[in-house]
């Protein structure tokens, strides 16, 4: 029985086209790809887009019921700073009863439950999750470090942020 979907990124160390038929074998009723495959499987509907990365976004923002926009989330972006600017903006919030969370390179929060980090800016699937779970636990605010990397990346893409904080440019 088929269920779910895969999404094919194009990476910079692999492309996820190459594992679309181990997606078909593990399930996978749905594919969303940039470059159709030759060899079609008349079982499963195969989406073309041109950003697989940005369908993603956009999938997980409506998987999700589009958290960012229920949650006043301020992103932080610049060469140096990002890490403290966000921990001190939690921090300030928290200290005058706002309940806030915060993604970030050191690590993600809910309140003060703790979830760890693997990147400066996560993926949109995790980042999606994240906000979803910040606006279940009644978070009002996000502060979330967007590191250049993740922005020409597409990481932030689908999110919709209330403010932005700019630190610096260096080399």
């Amino acid at each position: 029985q088929n269920k779910g979907f895969f999404v094919a990124i194009k990476g910079a160390v692999s492309d996820g086209h190459k594992f679309i038929q181990s997606a078909i074998i593990k399930g996978a009723a749905a594919i969303i790809v940039e470059e159709m495959p030759i060899k079609l499987n008349n079982d499963i509907t195969y989406i073309k887009v041109e950003s697989s990365y940005n369908a993603l976004a956009i999938v997980a923002s409506n998987f999700y019921n589009h958290p960012s926009e229920k949650i006043r989330l301020i992103g932080v972006t610049g060469t140096n700073g990002k890490t403290t600017i966000v921990s001190l903006l939690h921090q300030l919030f928290m200290l005058i009863n706002y309940k806030a969370g915060m993604i970030s390179t050191i690590e993600n929060k809910i309140f003060d439950q703790i979830i760890s980090s693997t990147h400066t800016t996560p993926d949109p699937l995790q980042i999606n999750y994240l906000l979803n779970k910040m606006v279940e636990k009644g978070c009002k605010f996000c502060f979330m470090e967007v590191s250049s990397h993740a922005l020409s990346q597409g990481r932030a893409n689908g999110l919709s942020f209330s403010g932005a904080v700019f630190t610096n440019l260096t080399q």
